[in-house]
């Protein structure tokens, strides 16, 4: 996306990079002093001091010459964009078509150098389209013009749209007669965004129609980002195309459907979840991935680590009793649910579920999915696992009384039971329950541990770099960390410098950071007093309870993860 330039005084580089925060004033001085004792541009002088980015002087360069400022890395490729300007005469005048305008003729262009007016002369005259010239770091240029052709769909986009001439689009029932005659080219166009998702490890695809274009956003690491844009004329096809992979029905429009479908890419088996959502520009398609093979991970894989780990296996190891997990959606809970079922389970205990929606099938465990049009809820479920002879109940959430005092009811009758609360912390789920009425007493004797947790995107390991941060940050950690904070060993700070292997985002993977409480003697007391939950998180610190932030920031100590992550999920 073109991002505008910063309001910021100054008529040469120096004085708009101070003005940016990035140069110091002195240093300022300095370079243009330079450049009249030596003759050189501050540009030269600024790249030969090191004393800024490359990436800060390509901005300031945008705002001296009032052009806007595009991050290659975060814009979407569109490939009606690529389809007029070749690969080779991108890479002659370095050059990246970016996006058109039909209705005023006009092609955005990334240039290394948006002063060339000879390359925007030539790519004018070749195309018939007025430049709109944008700035962007040209050491990024060839890569992003290498990986993006390479994987683009123009050549689809190309042929999809011949076929969709004004004339046909007369009549719905022509509509459709369009829709069987490109259909291959749709199905090409469909397999590339989810080949492109599975090598991008993405965990969910949106394509999301709007009044000139249809979006693609991938959701890689937590983060969503835009990386495709497809002509506007594309997205019935394309959304009648998935409609049939998921078996649904296509000329119903009004309604969300749901449905899900298989796809097999680069040897790997995924199982795509499929969500359909009336809009104002048309359908919106939201597919969820879940990768077949690659298993559950360890307790230690997600993040699980010292006195953490340990309280949660010593919960686990108990015959009764309830283990709630808590976090906001998308924080791992249910993962982390597989993870502790997968260690439980062996032939000699039986062990049922109760999920809305069963997400992975694990051998040896009977998972029965919610079905509230037949009646099947979490309450009536729960009611009829009792009669099941289980050991270990797996509830996917409580969400009323009802289904809270069956979860207490099945621990106190020798049951092991695990289920998900939607709080910010582990100290809150307890007072989350006397709300809902759960009887003080009884929850004080059922309660095993309740363990909150949060997922920060991992630093990628290829292009990992220390740095020196800000001492204001350093205090901070220390005054958070406390007695957690090491003493005796110098003290790194890292992050990803950004590669094209994690797209440039200097991340690579998740992990998880956690807070464990152990229900205590102590804290079943302060159960029984109906404490709120900063009492009850007073007391499960003085026993040793590493709170999320703290864990979060002893993974910053070990090179795991950045500050800027932690405070994204933790900050309070």
């Amino acid at each position: 996306m073109t991002v505008a330039a910063q309001q910021v005084t100054g008529t040469n580089l120096a004085d708009i990079l101070v003005s940016m925060g990035v140069l110091p004033p002195d240093r300022a001085q300095q370079v243009k002093m330079a450049e009249i004792q030596y003759g050189s541009t501050q540009e030269e002088i600024l790249k030969k001091q090191n004393l800024v980015s490359n990436e800060d002087i390509v901005k300031a360069k945008a705002i001296l010459y009032n052009i806007p400022y595009v991050d290659l890395a975060t814009t979407p490729a569109s490939p009606e964009a690529l389809s007029i300007l070749s690969q080779e005469l991108s890479n002659k005048f370095k050059v990246f078509p970016l996006s058109l305008d039909k209705t005023t003729k006009a092609l955005t262009l990334a240039m290394a150098d948006p002063m060339d007016l000879a390359a925007i002369e030539f790519v004018e005259r070749k195309t018939g389209y007025r430049v709109k010239p944008t700035a962007v770091d040209p050491e990024k240029l060839d890569d992003i013009i290498t990986t993006r052709y390479a994987t683009s769909l123009s050549q689809e986009v190309t042929e999809a749209l011949k076929e969709v001439a004004p004339e046909r689009k007369s009549s719905s029932l022509e509509n459709l007669k369009i829709g069987f005659i490109r259909e291959e080219k749709i199905t090409e166009i469909v397999n590339h965004i989810l080949e492109f998702a599975v090598k991008a490890r993405s965990s969910d695809i949106h394509i999301e129609p709007e009044e000139r274009a249809t979006r693609v956003r991938y959701r890689i690491d937590g983060i969503l980002y835009e990386k495709l844009t497809i002509p506007r004329e594309l997205h019935d096809s394309l959304v009648s195309r998935i409609k049939i992979l998921s078996g649904l029905k296509i000329d119903e429009k009004r309604i969300p459907q749901d449905g899900r479908f298989n796809f097999k890419a680069n040897d790997t088996d995924t199982d795509l979840r499929v969500s359909t959502l009336p809009t104002t520009w048309g359908e919106k398609i939201v597919m969820r991935l879940l990768k077949k093979t690659g298993g559950v991970p360890e307790l230690t894989v997600l993040g699980l680590r010292g006195k953490a780990l340990k309280n949660l296996q010593d919960a686990i190891l108990r015959p009764h009793g309830i283990i709630i997990i808590c976090g906001p959606t998308g924080s791992g809970k249910t993962t982390t649910l597989y993870s502790i079922i997968s260690k439980v389970n062996t032939p000699k205990v039986n062990i049922v579920t109760l999920e809305d929606p069963i997400e992975y099938k694990i051998q040896g465990v009977n998972q029965v999915q919610i079905n509230t049009a037949v009646g099947l809820t979490f309450a009536s479920g729960l009611r009829a696992f009792l009669r099941q002879d289980p050991n270990i109940i797996l509830v996917g959430e409580i969400r009323d009384r009802e289904t809270a005092d069956l979860a207490i009811q099945a621990s106190l009758t020798g049951h092991l039971v695990f289920s998900t609360l939607h709080t910010n912390d582990a100290s809150g789920a307890l007072p989350r329950l006397l709300d809902m009425g759960a009887e003080p007493y009884l929850l004080a004797s059922s309660m095993t541990a309740i363990v909150a947790q949060r997922v920060v995107r991992k630093i990628h390991e290829d292009c990992k770099e220390s740095y020196v941060p800000d001492p204001k940050v350093v205090e901070e950690m220390k005054a958070v960390l406390g007695p957690f904070w090491p003493t005796n060993q110098e003290v790194k700070f890292y992050r990803g410098k950004g590669c094209q292997e994690c797209g440039m985002s200097g991340y690579y993977g998740r992990v998880g950071i956690f807070e464990v409480i152990p229900v205590s003697d102590a804290i079943a007391k302060l159960i029984l007093e109906r404490t709120p939950a900063s009492g009850i998180e007073k007391k499960a610190k003085e026993e040793g309870m590493v709170s999320l932030k703290q864990d979060g920031y002893l993974k910053v100590l070990s090179g795991e993860t950045t500050i800027e992550e932690v405070l994204r999920v933790a900050q309070e």
